[in-house]
């Protein structure tokens, strides 16, 4: 097991179950107690959490992983759901798309779509991007075929998001034709949720002024629920999971009144 995926599963650990012990982390990763032991002492470090005798618990009790070791969870599935929500992009259409590892996808597979490419005779360009995420601007600021917005507000260093009051003025004055959020959990009681407060306003917002709205997530996060409500299930319209997602919650989703769309892996030759 490569060391990047050993630390996002040590983190994730961390995140479900308030602690990591060495001994017990040794033996679910398939690695030794000194690896671990080194894992851990190298997130200390960068004050990812803090090292206590056997082990190490989190570095505060709101904990939030950030999104550079989400990078490793379901690489393939999420490329898939990015693929697929992409094609709902149409020509000349305005997209908003919040911060995330499936959403940073999707903003790669708009920018590659052969027809919403720049006609090189400087007419406008075939698609905007409305975003509150860095990374996204930054994969997003190089294509000539898309026209690019961003909105204020203050970086959250865990997401890359920005969030706040500052960022609420420029999506105020915008009109959306597809919202495409990444999201924490989806379930119908609770609806799109995520792990902050201050982003989940701003992607509240940000489904208001959406036509249509688009959660992608993988199938683990499906049935479940975080910390603060980015909007009702009735708000959202279209789902693009995984087809391994539960049969039952997907089943409830489509009740809801959801279209939702799933894809399989990509196939390894």
């Amino acid at each position: 097991m490569q060391r990047p995926t050993r630390w996002t599963a040590l983190l994730d650990m961390l995140a479900g179950d308030g602690r990591v012990e060495i001994d017990t982390a040794a033996e679910q990763l398939g690695v030794s107690a000194a690896t671990v032991r080194r894992d851990l002492d190298e997130l200390a470090s960068q004050q990812l959490l803090v090292r206590t005798r056997g082990g190490a618990v989190p570095t505060s009790v709101s904990y939030d992983l950030p999104l550079r070791y989400k990078l490793t969870r379901r690489p393939d599935e999420k490329r898939a759901i990015a693929a697929a929500a992409a094609d709902l992009v149409l020509p000349g259409s305005v997209v908003g798309l919040n911060g995330g590892t499936t959403t940073t996808e999707v903003a790669r597979a708009v920018a590659l779509r052969p027809d919403l490419r720049d006609d090189g005779e400087g007419n406008d360009a075939p698609v905007t991007v409305v975003t509150n995420a860095l990374n996204i601007a930054h994969e997003l600021a190089v294509r000539p075929q898309v026209k690019l917005v961003m909105t204020g507000g203050v970086v959250r260093a865990q997401s890359y998001e920005l969030a706040g009051p500052l960022a609420m003025p420029v999506l105020e004055r915008l009109t959306l034709d597809l919202a495409i959020l990444g999201v924490d959990a989806i379930s119908v009681a609770d609806g799109a949720t995520t792990n902050n407060e201050t982003e989940a306003a701003v992607n509240d917002l940000m489904t208001q002024r959406a036509r249509t709205v688009v959660v992608v997530a993988d199938s683990s996060k499906l049935g479940r629920r975080a910390f603060a409500r980015i909007c009702p299930i009735d708000r959202v319209d279209i789902l693009v999971t995984g087809a391994t997602g539960d049969g039952t919650q997907l089943a409830e989703l489509r009740a809801a009144g959801i279209d939702v769309m799933t894809v399989g892996l990509p196939s390894r030759s």
